[in-house]
């Protein structure tokens, strides 16, 4: 894919300068010339030009090369020797996209000690899972897991592959699509397979305004990281069988540039982080002072959930950012959410609009979270909170 500019048939309108929006473009005497640094190719100078001396000229796709890549995979992420979530939410996904294409769904285990795992995955839906287990690997540094993963999928040309969007998955995916020259879409909360069996990466765009429906037609495999909680993962099925292949990685510790001197431990409120409670209180504008998150701590501890945020509090230090529900900060699915004071922007609703059930307190009747709610308190929230909070003491105590 390049740009092609015949000066000779340019008769110097300059409408490609003021269509730029890239600054490509400057006037070069009567003609104009392009800085193919900034140019990103996307056609608008191609299509205001009145004496076609501008062609974008475009990839053919090789639809016999193309053919050659099966399979999807899933890149499944451990911590202390234990599956994330992320990568059973995305063998789930994974194995509904395989069926769709007719293909196999393959999971990818790196770690340390981490073979036992395998056979989880198995139960989740997939039909193979490689394991790289090595001491190299007990730690997370993205050349020891960057080379593996790349030597894995050079030769075995998937035509998906998956990454959940966490720290790790956010680190490692671009280096692999760097490394193997491949396209890369980021925190999806979507995925699906078209009628000529593209993957269809849906994702928040333009501040969570739009959802953008992008496609990798031009190269193979097609690769996106998927925001944690965006999918649900299955019930697993003990009966199913499936193939585990050991890959027995030959790092040399020279190509490890980085290595873990020392770990710290996340200290998050409530009982859990927000991204995995199964109960989140959060809080927005509506709590008016950071003194009053301590009522919204109240009802988490009663209730043995996590303290949550909307950006706006967030932004003003009234509570940590791993703390932030939202496009721009964590996407969770709780079985419960309860909302206080906050109005639901769709940069919000966009982080936990998939929770079981969602209960929503603010004064305001025309506030946009009442429309995804299942249960809304129009009223004070520091009238219905107190109360509710001593309704909930009531109950215990009873029981």
């Amino acid at each position: 894919m390049g740009l092609i500019y015949d000066r000779d048939a340019c008769t110097g309108c300059m409408l490609c300068i003021k269509a730029c929006s890239f600054g490509a473009i400057e006037r070069d005497g009567d003609k104009v010339k392009f800085d193919l640094d900034k140019c990103v190719l996307c056609g608008s100078c191609e299509a205001v030009c009145p004496a076609d001396a501008i062609l974008i000229e475009r990839k053919m796709i090789d639809k016999e090369l193309i053919a050659q890549y099966k399979d999807v995979w899933v890149f499944c992420e451990t911590v202390d020797r234990r599956l994330r979530s992320v990568a059973l939410e995305l063998v789930t996904k994974g194995r509904e996209l395989a069926d769709k294409l007719g293909e196999n769904l393959v999971a990818v285990l790196i770690g340390h000690e981490v073979t036992s795992l395998a056979e989880t995955l198995i139960h989740y839906g997939a039909d193979k899972v490689i394991v790289a287990d090595d001491k190299i690997f007990r730690d997370y540094t993205t050349d020891a897991y960057t080379i593996t993963l790349a030597s894995l999928i050079a030769p075995a040309k998937p035509a998906v592959v998956l990454f959940g969007a966490t720290n790790n998955g956010r680190d490692l995916a671009p280096r692999i699509a760097a490394r193997l020259g491949l396209g890369l879409t980021a925190d999806c909360t979507g995925l699906d397979i078209d009628e000529e069996r593209q993957l269809i990466q849906t994702r928040p765009a333009f501040g969570g305004n739009i959802m953008a429906e992008i496609i990798s037609p031009y190269t193979r495999p097609q690769m996106a990281t998927v925001r944690p909680n965006v999918f649900k993962p299955g019930e697993p099925d003990t009966s199913r069988t499936g193939e585990i292949e050991k890959f027995d990685a030959k790092i040399n510790p020279v190509q490890v540039r980085t290595r873990v001197l020392d770990r710290v431990s996340e200290v998050t409120e409530g009982m859990k982080s927000v991204e995995e409670a199964d109960v989140i209180v959060s809080s927005g504008r509506g709590i008016k002072d950071p003194s009053n998150l301590d009522l919204s701590r109240r009802l988490a501890e009663l209730l043995d959930a996590a303290v949550g945020g909307s950006r706006p509090i967030v932004d003003l230090g009234w509570l940590p950012p791993t703390q932030q529900v939202g496009q721009s900060g964590r996407t969770v699915c709780p079985r419960l959410y309860i909302a206080l004071g906050i109005s639901g922007a769709i940069q919000h609703l966009a982080g936990m609009s998939s929770s079981d059930i969602i209960v929503a307190i603010n004064k305001d009747p025309e506030a946009p979270i009442f429309e995804i709610a299942d249960f809304g308190i129009v009223g004070d929230l520091f009238e219905v909170v107190p109360a509710l909070i001593e309704e909930i003491k009531r109950l215990k105590a009873e029981r």
